[in-house]
């Protein structure tokens, strides 16, 4: 999930608004906040770990995501297949799993 979508999901699940979280945020203001939310402009690190405290969660949780997609181990055939899983139904999301541990487990015991 991106973080605009993680900051969004928080404000709602916490009934907190722009103007809550920009109070919560030095140097944040409501315009600040709201642009943060749709996606616009990125928080900066002091502000980040101020929105985690708001939200009352690790700062870790908000940029799980940004880290993930900044792991330089995972190759770009890594990258395109997360982004088409992500974009499937729950029940498609299960088959793809299947199919695929089926394949790593046919693919190990053929090399031994």
């Amino acid at each position: 999930m991106s973080l605009d979508a993680t900051l969004r999901l928080l404000t709602k699940a916490s009934g907190l608004t722009a103007a809550d979280l920009a109070a919560a945020i030095p140097r944040a203001g409501v315009a600040t906040v709201k642009s943060w939310l749709a996606g616009e402009k990125m928080p900066g690190g002091d502000q980040l770990a101020a929105l985690a405290r708001a939200f009352g969660v690790p700062a870790g949780a908000l940029l799980s995501e940004l880290a993930t997609t900044l792991d330089p181990a995972r190759t770009q055939g890594e990258h395109d297949l997360l982004a088409a899983y992500r974009a499937l139904t729950t029940r498609q999301q299960g088959a793809l799993l299947e199919v695929a541990r089926g394949m790593a487990g046919h693919k190990a015991r053929r090399k031994r």
